[in-house]
C-alpha cells in the first residue's frame, strides 16, 4: 500500500513538473485566423485576443477554409492547391498534411467527428477521409451525364446521420452520401437548378438550401423527408431588374438565421433578403451599401453583420433583426474578408486584408477593442463554435 501511495505521490510531482513546463491550456479560447498570402495561420485566443502562435507550409490558402475536430484540439484546413492539413491548436504544429486533389475549396467533419471531407473542384468530387490519421476512407467521383464528365463540388456540409450534402456546379444536382459505412456511401441524387454555386444546413440540421447562379433563386432540400425532392424558394426575387455585374459570390455559410427569419444576400444587388423559415416566402428586403457577401448573425440573433464585394468591400453594416433597419455603419480597414464573433457574441472579429490587421469589436458598443497584425488575413474561425458537430 506505502509502495502505491509513493508511486502515486511520485507521479502527480512529475506531472505537476511537465506542467510548470508546458501551461496546460484549453481549447474553448482559441480559433485561427487564415493568412492567405503567406500560406500560414495564426493561433489566437479570444478571451487575450491576442495571437500566440503561427503555423506555417500550409500551401495555398487563397480560398481556404477550416473545420475543427469534435474535442476542438485539431483544426483540418483545407488548401485552393488541394492541400488537406491537420493543425494541433496546442502544439502549434502540423500533426498531417496531405495533398489529396488539385483544386480544393473547403471541407466539412462528420456528425460523430470521425471523419473529414473535403469537396474538390479539381478533378472534381468528394474524398472522405479518417480524421485521427487523414487515411483515405472513400472517394466519391461527381459524374453526370454519360458518367465521363465529371463536377466541381461545392456546398459540402454535414447533415445528422453521419450523412454529407453537397451540390454539383456542373450537373445542377445536389447529392447526399450516407456514410453510416464510411467505405460504402449510399448515394441519393436530386435535380436541384442551373449552376448551385454554394449551399448550407440550417442550424437544427433539417434544411439543406443551395444558391443557384444560373437562376434567379434558391433550391431547397428537406432532409428529413428528401423523397419530396428539390423545390424553389424565393424564386425570381430579381425579376424584371436589371442585373448587376457580380464582383464576388456571396458564401452562403454566412447566412445568418435568427428566430424565424433568414437573412440571405441577394446575387449581384444591394439588398438583404429576409425569408420567413416557416414557409421559405420572402417576407422582406433591407438595402444595403454594396454586394453582400456574408450575411452573418450575432449568436443571440439581435443583430445581423454584413459585408460587401468590392468596390464596397472597405465597410461593414449592421441590422437591427426586430426593425430590419441598418442601424450602424462601420469601416474597419480595406477590403474585409469575413468576421466571426466570440462563442457568446460579445465581440466580433473582422479581417482587413489590404491592411494586414484584424480588428475586434464590442458588438454592443460597436467599440474598437484590440487590432491584431495579420498578414493578408482572409477567414476568421474559432474552435468553440465551429468544434460542434454539424449544422
Amino acid at each position: 500500500m506505502k509502495t502505491r501511495l509513493a508511486f502515486a505521490a511520485g507521479a502527480m510531482l512529475l506531472a505537476a513538473a511537465a506542467g510548470a513546463q508546458s501551461p496546460l491550456r484549453g481549447t474553448g479560447d482559441l480559433g485561427i485566423v487564415i493568412e492567405r498570402a503567406a500560406g500560414s495561420l495564426q493561433i489566437v485566443d479570444t478571451s487575450a485576443r491576442a495571437a500566440i502562435a503561427r503555423v506555417t507550409g500550409l500551401g495555398d490558402l487563397s480560398h481556404a477554409s477550416a473545420v475543427y475536430s469534435r474535442d476542438a484540439r485539431f483544426a483540418y484546413v483545407f488548401g485552393r492547391d488541394g492541400g488537406l492539413s491537420k493543425v494541433d491548436l496546442l502544439s502549434a504544429s502540423v500533426e498531417r498534411r496531405i495533398m489529396q486533389a488539385g483544386n480544393s475549396i473547403g471541407g466539412a467533419i462528420s456528425q460523430d467527428g470521425r471523419l473529414v471531407a473535403a469537396q474538390n473542384y479539381a478533378p472534381g468530387g468528394v474524398k472522405v477521409f479518417a480524421a485521427d490519421t487523414l487515411e483515405l476512407v472513400a472517394d466519391i467521383p461527381a459524374t453526370f451525364g454519360d458518367g465521363s464528365q465529371r463536377s466541381k463540388v461545392v456546398g459540402l456540409a454535414d447533415a445528422p446521420g453521419n450523412r454529407l450534402v453537397f451540390s454539383l456546379f456542373d450537373a445542377g444536382e445536389i447529392w447526399i452520401a450516407d456514410l453510416s459505412d464510411p467505405r460504402n456511401p449510399k448515394l441519393q441524387k436530386f435535380k436541384a437548378g442551373v449552376q448551385p454555386y454554394d449551399g448550407l444546413v440550417t442550424p437544427d440540421g433539417r434544411w439543406y438550401i443551395a444558391g443557384l447562379f444560373g437562376e434567379d433563386g434558391l433550391a431547397l432540400l428537406d432532409l428529413w423527408h428528401p423523397e419530396k425532392g428539390v423545390r424553389r424558394i424565393l424564386d425570381g426575387y430579381g425579376k424584371g431588374d436589371e442585373k448587376l455585374p457580380v464582383y464576388k459570390m456571396p458564401h452562403l455559410r454566412g447566412w445568418a438565421l435568427a428566430g424565424r427569419q433568414a437573412f440571405l444576400p441577394a446575387i449581384g444587388r444591394h439588398e438583404v433578403l429576409v425569408a420567413d423559415t416557416s414557409n421559405w416566402q420572402e417576407a422582406g428586403r433591407i438595402a444595403v451599401a454594396g454586394q453582400p457577401v456574408f450575411v452573418m448573425a450575432r449568436p443571440d440573433g439581435r443583430h445581423v453583420w454584413v459585408n460587401f464585394a468590392y468596390p464596397d468591400n472597405g465597410k461593414v453594416q449592421v441590422i437591427d433583426t426586430e426593425t430590419l433597419a441598418v442601424v450602424r455603419t462601420l469601416e474597419p480597414g480595406r477590403a474585409v474578408l469575413h468576421m466571426e464573433f466570440t462563442p457568446r457574441g460579445e465581440a466580433v472579429w473582422v479581417s482587413a486584408r489590404d491592411d494586414d490587421r484584424v480588428v475586434v469589436y464590442d458588438t454592443a458598443t460597436f467599440e474598437r477593442l484590440a487590432e491584431i497584425a495579420a498578414d493578408k488575413p482572409s477567414g476568421i474561425l474559432f474552435s468553440a463554435r465551429a468544434a460542434r458537430t454539424g449544422f
